[in-house]
């Protein structure tokens, strides 16, 4: 039996919580707080607005401010010139029927479990200057929480009124996903079960911004009634912008589908799916086969 991956966890594990716990400490020692503390509406406020307007919605979190430097990268998008200028460009854009959605953990971070808070508290202590050179105090941002409505929640009450309500953006709709290659939306659930039409645009699990033209170009070809859920990191913030910018409806719809796997089975970690990638969660890549069902829904494949 071959135990070196379990080490290999266990020692990144450690690593990590040390790494978190130092940060941790000197945020709470130097009493930091970020300059700017942003307006950030509700999940229910944000999910109101994209039923009520059929809005389209780019979502920020820690990995694509990281990428605002071209010098950072995450585990599945390295970074690059254009990346960064395009992530800027998106988050300080303001258009009628676009959503900007940044994180409401500012603030009243209580709300979020242990390790989420911990987390962000990291994250602002290292990077918080960031937010502050790009962030407006007077403007109104939206909840990027709306595709994280369960694990990181200290209590999970309202997460089901929150997918409850999510089904409604895409009621009656031809959906797109647009989505890693495994990553498999909707696949043995019934999240997506409300909808007229599904089809599947695949693309690379790793750096899918590398393809971006050709992932994009693929896209356009196809109705404007179309409503286009995309999955795939951050190239989802920019490719959003871009087909709302064409005329489309299209979602960074981020974790959503992940999410509600584990809000149906009661996960209380991060945990692998059978058949979908999960990037946070331990032997995640490894997945079955997803079914003759969801290969006859893809309609093109760019990796």
């Amino acid at each position: 039996m071959n135990i070196q991956p379990l080490i290999n966890a266990i020692r990144y594990k450690l690593r990590y919580g040390i790494t978190v716990e130092w940060y941790n400490f000197w945020y709470m020692a130097l009493r930091c707080h970020q300059k700017i503390t942003p307006q950030v509406a509700s999940i229910d406020e944000t999910i109101r607005i994209i039923v009520e307007d059929q809005c389209s919605v780019s979502r920020f979190g820690d990995g694509e401010m990281l990428l605002t430097n071209p010098d950072k990268e995450i585990g599945f998008q390295k970074g690059n010139v254009l990346l960064a200028q395009r992530l800027k460009e998106v988050l300080t854009s303001h258009e009628e029927g676009h959503l900007v959605c940044i994180s409401d953990t500012f603030e009243n971070i209580y709300r979020y479990n242990r390790k989420a808070h911990r987390f962000w508290r990291t994250h602002f202590f290292l990077y918080g200057s960031w937010w502050d050179r790009l962030l407006l105090p007077d403007r109104l941002y939206y909840n990027t929480f709306i595709t994280r409505p369960y694990m990181d929640f200290a209590s999970k009450e309202d997460s089901p009124r929150w997918f409850h309500q999510m089904k409604a953006i895409w009621k009656d709709r031809d959906v797109v996903f647009i989505e890693g290659e495994k990553s498999r939306l909707g696949v043995g659930n019934d999240l997506f079960d409300n909808v007229k039409s599904i089809r599947r645009i695949l693309c690379p699990p790793r750096d899918a911004f590398d393809r971006y033209e050709e992932i994009l170009n693929e896209a356009q070809k196809l109705e404007k009634t179309a409503l286009f859920l995309i999955a795939l990191g951050p190239t989802a913030t920019v490719l959003a912008y871009d087909l709302f910018k064409s005329g489309y409806q299209a979602i960074d719809a981020g974790h959503v589908d992940v999410e509600y796997e584990w809000w149906r089975m009661g996960a209380k970690r991060k945990v692998k799916l059978e058949r979908k990638y999960v990037n946070e969660a331990a032997n995640g890549k490894q997945v079955s086969d997803a079914g003759e069902f969801y290969r006859k829904q893809i309609i093109a494949k760019i990796y």
